[in-house]
């Protein structure tokens, strides 16, 4: 009985060890996993931010999706992806939207399934390459969220599209060729973004914490001239 009980003893520490560990392993996986912010910061920043939403935009392959996730969960928003968002409403994939109804068809889509997130916010919007280029639809951002957008270098681009079949703008012989027109095309436009942060083949949450602070300078500056015309 003494045996089966010291037995039983070590067992229980064995387990307790264990389970320290696993708890240990899960806090530090979520540390690594979200941009660790001094306390106060996020709270300042929602308040600066208000209603308005946080809206990435640049081209396919920059990081949208994957900063924007990031980004969304260090500040405790929800976080939606437009393109995700029109195949759910249609039913239907990207690649399958563009072959059935054409590029000018699925623009208006687009355009229609943004207006109608942005006035969810705050949160974090992720967008397709193609939105920031609509007129009104850069419109619709710049009143009702802050645009961010997230510039790389063709040859990243290149790296990250490629591991992805579902590149309507991309079937083609030339997909380098593409990208290069499309950069040429659309980074005048990204430009008139609020906020520019390049990316860069580095962790997530690097890319996600600059972004943070960049909107954190943004807020103040545009706080600052709010101000100024106030006064």
């Amino acid at each position: 009985m003494e045996r089966e009980s010291e037995q039983n003893k070590g067992g229980a520490a064995i387990g307790s060890r264990c389970l320290t560990q696993t708890v240990f392993s899960c806090r530090y996986a979520a540390m690594i996993a979200i941009p660790i912010l001094a306390p106060g910061t996020v709270d300042a920043l929602l308040s600066r931010l208000g209603s308005r939403s946080i809206v990435f935009v640049g081209l396919m392959g920059a990081g949208k999706t994957a900063i924007g996730r990031k980004v969304a969960m260090a500040l405790g928003l929800s976080f939606i992806d437009s393109d995700h968002e029109i195949e759910s409403v249609s039913r239907m994939t990207i690649p399958d939207l563009f072959e059935a109804y054409g590029e000018t068809e699925f623009r208006a889509l687009e355009q229609r399934v943004i207006l109608r997130l942005l006035e969810a916010g705050p949160q974090v919007l992720a967008t397709g390459g193609g939105a920031f280029m609509n007129d009104q639809t850069r419109q619709a951002i710049s009143a009702a969220g802050v645009s961010v957008w997230l510039k790389a270098d063709v040859n990243l681009l290149m790296e990250r599209v490629l591991k992805k079949q579902n590149r309507p703008l991309l079937k083609n012989a030339d997909p380098r060729g593409v990208l290069e027109k499309l950069i040429v095309e659309r980074h005048p436009i990204y430009a008139l973004a609020d906020i520019m942060v390049p990316t860069r083949d580095d962790r997530r949450e690097v890319i996600a914490s600059e972004v943070i602070e960049a909107i954190g300078h943004w807020l103040d500056s545009d706080g600052a001239a709010r101000e100024d015309k106030g006064a």
